[in-house]
């Protein structure tokens, strides 16, 4: 993790009156640097990443506007770990991705996403708990989630069967 720098001076406006308890404040500047209103010092992406990995709750605020910047950092976040080392997206994936915005199924398959991806995390540590001490292999995990795949493929399917059959286009679904 990159290290903090100290900033002189504090910025202006970095109480946060209107902010959650307990909410982190990162504000960013014209300059492309951010500042954390807590520690009173500049951090990197890489110090944003490792807060998102310690589940500490933030937002990003432009520092001249007050715009919430938080989901445009968190995807540079993600265009970063894309183009370095293994992506996580492929190509087609990505393109399907695409394809949603500005569809009817835009939000539903936002919250699609959003339900799959709670649905293995708590997979997952279940799996954590009932397990303590055995190591994670890319391999145990790819048997283990072969049958996730499955049901999530077979429930989508489904799900898209309902829609049609209710009189719902639905453009991207399994070729017949």
């Amino acid at each position: 993790m990159a290290t903090a720098r100290k900033k002189p001076a504090s910025p202006e406006g970095t109480a946060a009156s209107d902010a959650k308890p307990g909410l982190r404040i990162l504000k960013k500047y014209p300059n492309r640097r951010l500042y954390d209103t807590q520690t009173s010092s500049y951090i990197t992406l890489a110090d944003v990443k490792r807060m998102v990995l310690d589940g500490v709750d933030f937002e990003v605020h432009d520092a001249k506007t007050q715009e919430d910047l938080t989901r445009s950092i968190l995807l540079q976040i993600i265009l970063e770990e894309e183009t370095g080392g293994v992506p996580m997206f492929s190509t087609a994936s990505l393109a399907q991705i695409i394809r949603f915005y500005g569809h009817a199924m835009q939000g539903v398959m936002g919250g699609l996403l959003e339900r799959q991806m709670q649905a293995f995390t708590d997979m997952q540590q279940r799996f954590t708990e009932q397990t303590p001490g055995m190591p994670f292999s890319p391999d145990a995990w790819t048997g283990l989630m072969g049958g996730y795949a499955e049901q999530s493929k077979a429930l989508m399917n489904q799900w898209q069967e309902q829609l049609k059959n209710a009189g719902v286009i639905f453009p991207f679904g399994p070729k017949k």
